[in-house]
């Protein structure tokens, strides 16, 4: 099945819905059951909230690494350690989730790992080799428009985005509530993270990858997503979202995960 028919298929149903459909259900003992989600910039974990209940109710084993945003190499280790993790309490191949500058993370150390099978990319960074999630970003005729919103500290060598910038460019789909919560509980980013290029080959030059496109996203841009999954050769789907967007359509963005975990099957 092809994602176009995938999301064709599943738009037709009710997004009240509160559990995977049954085709995927069906699915779902052949494929990889395994699943690491990682965290963009100014996030945490809870940024797959409420993913990780619509994946644990139909058996995934789902593991959010919490990176500290500090450097490639430190985010590269918490990654990695939630691989570990997970692997070590249920073997098997994992699908490695990354959302924004996660997408900087799985494609380096964590998904060169030799236990993940696939790559799926949230709205996120692709960098090649001597690439940064900065420097993609410079291929812009214009700046994103969360690039007004950025706060640096004193030392200049952490920023975080402004709770206007939060309401209008990064989360700007979301509930008022919501965006206050993202506000505070945002991680402080490192700009060494956003400057940082890949250590090793990148992991999706040889493993499969899938892509969500933000329609609405101000802060990397669908058009850039875009580019990035087609020079991936990526599934791709295009959701009308904001940056965040599994926090705005959970259901579709789990839907999709769990597409590409039984895609793996076979491979």
């Amino acid at each position: 099945m092809t994602a176009g028919l995938w999301l064709a298929g599943f738009l037709g149903a009710s997004h009240a819905q509160q559990s995977l459909d049954p085709a995927s259900r069906e699915a779902f003992s052949h494929g990889v059951k395994n699943i690491v989600l990682v965290h963009g910039a100014w996030a945490d974990g809870s940024s797959w909230s409420k993913v990780i209940p619509l994946l644990e109710a139909q058996g995934y084993h789902v593991v959010a690494a919490q990176l500290p945003l500090t450097s490639l190499e430190e985010d590269n280790a918490a990654a990695e350690r939630a691989i570990a993790r997970i692997t070590a309490e249920y073997p098997g191949p994992v699908l490695l989730v990354g959302h924004s500058y996660g997408g900087v993370v799985i494609g380096d150390k964590p998904g060169n790992d030799p236990n993940v099978a696939g790559l799926v990319y949230v709205a996120a960074f692709a960098p090649d080799s001597n690439e940064s999630a900065l420097s993609l970003l410079n291929t812009l005729k214009t700046p994103p428009p969360i690039s007004q919103y950025l706060v640096f500290d004193a030392s200049q060598e952490f920023t975080t985005i402004s709770p206007q910038g939060i309401t209008s460019a990064f989360a700007q789909d979301l509930s008022t509530i919501e965006q206050t919560t993202l506000t505070a509980t945002q991680g402080p980013t490192s700009v060494a993270d956003l400057l940082a290029t890949p250590s090793v080959t990148p992991a999706w030059r040889t493993k499969p990858t899938w892509f969500i496109v933000a329609a609405q996203d101000e802060v990397i841009t669908a058009g850039l997503e875009k580019q990035l999954a087609k020079r991936m050769n990526a599934t791709t789907i295009t959701l009308p979202t904001c940056h965040v967007a599994m926090l705005q359509e959970p259901l579709l963005v789990a839907e999709f995960i769990v597409f590409a975990a039984n895609s793996i099957r076979g491979r």
